[in-house]
């Protein structure tokens, strides 16, 4: 028979986690819904072509320009870690985040429908997003490794991920047929569900922090990072996967202009790609168990490149379906086999800091060349065939550079143990 105090603690524990998971679960649904690049994407784009009349080049712009904050996630989550509000590190941060996110959203009903207006506020808006995500990981890694749920925690935040992927299709192909202000109404209601979550659900101990500690915690994590060979290796890897020429807004103007799409078979497109992404993330699910990493990163960049070849063939609604349906499972696998990596890759210490920065360099060379793809098309009359080529071959180098990874970044399968490298010795302070 269990003792009484530990199984105060069971139940302690077990009931910390289920409020974690509330927690976690309302803000990953919240800070990924909420990005101008999820669910407003569709509604966004469709405004700027339609009502405005932007071109590919300007179009592409706004999304890389609106996601500034993105890029530079490590510095925050060094600031929130280093300064606490009202003596919490994540719950305070999180209100802030979501009740400032939510006002955003609202002040964009308001906004003129002008391009630089419309840019500025989605781009102090998604610095409020990044702070609440940015919270929401913290919090998280706190919580796993406390009740020692890491597991579960996890599965849940990918679950999560994957009904937004499912979400967004339809939802935004309905939004951008309505009146814009239905979209910022709907993305600032979803944020605005992190504040009564955070209030109820997240209790966090008040801490006082010292400056001189705080600034010497900081040095060291900067050091650590610096000195991570391996993290830099994945980082460079995934840099070059991510930079071949994009053409997703091409690929927008494409269905509207020549297919004659409507946004409702728009977001039955992007609807058909997460579908197809969530069975791709569960077959991963499996072969990451039965194959080393050192199989499964040549297969699956393979296939994602490949994947995006049938774009040369996107010239009905019937082709467009398996099309996207297709790239959607290539492309969700690529993600997962780099995400896997990027997670063997982030030096033990300084997990937070080290995976923003390789998110960091995802989505700055992701909406990047975005952006850069519309402008070859517009500005130098490049054929969207010729990008497709461009983007698979781009993309298919990176395969042969996969066996020039250390090795004891890929030599294991899912749950093996990864030997780590010494850690850098760090000179103490004189």
């Amino acid at each position: 028979m269990v003792s009484t105090p530990v199984a105060e603690n069971r139940q302690q524990s077990r009931k910390a986690l289920i409020h974690a998971a509330i927690v976690i679960s309302v803000g990953v649904l919240a800070t990924t819904l909420a990005q101008t690049s999820v669910l407003p994407n569709v509604p966004i784009r469709n405004l700027l072509k339609n009502r405005l009349h932007v071109g590919l080049a300007a179009n592409a712009a706004f999304f890389f320009w609106s996601g500034l904050a993105w890029y530079f996630k490590p510095i925050v989550g060094i600031v929130m870690d280093a300064f606490p509000v009202l003596g919490t590190r994540r719950r305070s941060y999180l209100l802030i985040g979501a009740v400032l996110t939510a006002a955003s959203w609202i002040a964009l009903i308001f906004t003129p429908r002008e391009y630089n207006a419309l840019l500025w506020v989605s781009i102090i808006m998604n610095v409020f997003i990044v702070i609440a995500s940015t919270a929401v990981g913290g919090y998280m890694v706190e919580v796993a490794q406390a009740v020692s749920g890491s597991g579960r925690l996890t599965a849940i935040r990918n679950f999560v991920q994957s009904v937004c992927s499912i979400i967004i299709g339809p939802a935004g192909g309905f939004l951008a047929a309505i009146a814009f202000g239905w979209t910022c109404a709907a993305c600032g209601g979803v944020m605005f569900l992190l504040v009564p979550a955070t209030i109820f659900f997240l209790h966090e101990q008040r801490k006082q922090s010292r400056g001189s500690e705080v600034l010497a915690a900081t040095k060291e994590q900067l050091v650590r990072i610096g000195t991570a060979g391996t993290m830099w290796a994945a980082a460079g890897l995934m840099a070059l996967f991510y930079v071949a020429p994009g053409f997703g807004t091409a690929i927008f103007y494409k269905q509207q202009n020549e297919l004659h799409l409507s946004t409702q078979s728009q977001g039955t497109l992007i609807f058909i790609g997460g579908v197809c992404g969530v069975l791709a993330s569960v077959i991963y699910g499996f072969a990451c168990r039965r194959f080393k990493l050192r199989t499964l990163l040549p297969w699956c960049l393979a296939f994602g490149a490949l994947a995006n070849l049938g774009y040369l063939f996107y010239s009905s609604w019937a082709r467009a379906r398996v099309i996207d349906g297709f790239n959607g499972f290539g492309y969700t696998l690529a993600e997962l086999v780099l995400m896997d990596l990027a997670v063997r890759a982030t030096p033990a210490g300084s997990e937070g800091l080290g995976f923003s920065l390789m998110m960091s360099v995802r989505n700055f060379a992701l909406f990047g060349t975005d952006w850069f793809g519309s402008k070859l098309i517009e500005r130098f009359h490049v054929p969207f065939n010729t990008l497709v080529l461009s983007n698979a071959a781009t993309t298919l180098i990176t395969v042969p550079l996969v066996f020039l990874l250390p090795r004891m970044l890929v030599s294991t399968k899912d749950a093996e143990p990864i030997k780590e490298p010494p850690a850098p010795r760090i000179a103490p302070q004189g």
